[in-house]
């Protein structure tokens, strides 16, 4: 089978460098799967999770806080403000993000940001899906 080489990084520092046989994304118009061989491409990212799959059938789930996706035949780059190995995500700060920017959006007394929080509670339910799927799959 063949792979391709996949380069997850943060604005801090590398995350996940390494051969793939596929790369699964969440791009603003959807969707994306990235397989050996993809014709070239550059999207922005949603936040969201970024799943690798290897050869053997195992994958890794990631975090990013959005970002952008360049592909090219033989590489797969992920360049993102924030991203983090999803079993590295603090589960109850982002449960306490989501509260709170939910908390945010109804509180209709006070004047809010409101793409701000928005986006904070995007990124928040982002975080907490990578943290479920995670938990499914060591359930396996």
């Amino acid at each position: 089978m063949a792979t391709i080489q996949c380069d997850i990084v943060s604005a801090e520092k590398a995350i996940y460098s390494g051969e793939v046989a596929m790369v699964v994304a969440s791009g603003v118009a959807g969707e994306l799967g990235i397989a050996p061989r993809h014709a070239p491409l550059i999207t922005q990212l949603k936040p969201g999770e970024v799943r690798v799959l290897f050869e053997d059938g195992t994958e890794q789930d990631f975090y990013v806080s959005g970002g952008i996706l360049e592909v090219q035949p033989h590489l797969v780059s992920v360049l993102a403000d924030t991203a983090v190995r999803a079993d590295d995500i603090d589960e109850a700060a982002a449960i306490q993000a989501k509260e709170e920017a939910e908390r945010l959006l109804k509180d209709t007394d006070k004047r809010q940001d409101l793409a701000r929080v928005q986006a904070d509670l995007a990124k928040a339910v982002a975080q907490i899906q990578a943290i479920t799927r995670l938990k499914k799959q060591l359930k396996r």
